[in-house]
């Protein structure tokens, strides 16, 4: 598909520091469904090809949007790169719900959006971020979760790697693609503890009674098909796609320079929008 699209890329306040923020939409189109991208860990918005699947679902008719949350490690001039690695190991889980809603009261404003449509989608981690937010926020309408996780707990370190941490302060993980070695200060484990009851996304999962598609393919080793099906299990009104030898980001990688989609990120988007729309 090829149709006139604007895209606009805006600074959000938000509650840390400003972040960036970008969409896509028709031109000369209005009551358009709200729909918001949010990346994973170490990832960006820009990563791969999030934004050509971005605006694939802006081409059927909604208001797409991707943002970086505010402490993800990029910076505003070099929105691409982990220049601010001090701002990366200060992020929480907190910290990237209230990135998130200042997201979503920024664009439903717009003159374009139809505020009564308003869906998020999350990537890895984003999956766990978007079901809290479409729990506790009226606002939003359904929720989407390509390759997302079901747990928070059980991706901190455990046993002599824990109290190292909390001895240290800091514990490091290396960045498979940019060798960087990325520093995780032991409040972002004090965050959760102190928030465990509101950031539990099996919780969320379980009460959330808005539509929501699950999306997981079955080569993922970041994430395993068993959270999709757990997450499938928990939301009573949610359809599962699993899609067959997909990876963790279907088919995508960085940079990304083809001029087409992936072809299990294309099956992504397309089924994505349709949700959408048979939804709205």
């Amino acid at each position: 598909m090829i149709k006139d699209l604007i895209k606009e890329e805006v600074l959000i306040e938000g509650t840390a520091r400003p972040f960036l923020s970008d969409s896509s939409y028709l031109r000369g189109v209005s009551s358009l469904p709200l729909v918001i991208f949010c990346h994973g860990y170490k990832g960006f918005k820009d990563w791969g090809a999030w934004d050509k699947a971005m605006d694939y679902i802006a081409e059927t008719g909604c208001y797409a949007v991707k943002f970086n949350f505010s402490l993800n490690g990029t910076t505003i001039d070099n929105p691409q790169e982990f220049d601010d690695l001090e701002a990366f190991g200060q992020n929480t889980y907190s910290q990237e719900q209230r990135d998130l809603t200042s997201v979503i009261d920024y664009y439903k404003e717009k003159p374009e959006v139809d505020k009564e449509n308003i869906y998020l989608i999350g990537h890895s981690r984003g999956g766990g971020t978007v079901i809290l937010q479409g729990y506790y926020n009226a606002d939003v309408k359904g929720i989407i979760t390509w390759a997302g996780v079901s747990d928070y707990r059980k991706r901190f370190p455990k046993g002599d790697r824990f109290e190292e941490w909390k001895a240290k302060g800091v514990f490091y993980s290396e960045n498979g693609r940019t060798k960087q070695q990325m520093p995780h200060y032991f409040t972002f484990w004090e965050d959760y503890e102190e928030n465990e009851t509101i950031l539990n996304v099996q919780k969320a999962a379980q009460n959330l009674k808005k539509p929501t598609l699950i999306v997981q393919g079955t080569n993922d080793p970041a994430v395993p098909l068993k959270e999709a099906q757990l997450l499938h299990q928990w939301v009573s009104n949610s359809l599962l796609d699993v899609v067959d030898e997909a990876d963790h980001v279907f088919g995508s990688r960085h940079p990304y320079t083809e001029e087409t989609l992936p072809k299990h990120l294309e099956h992504v988007a397309k089924v994505t929008s349709q949700f959408i729309h048979s939804t709205k």
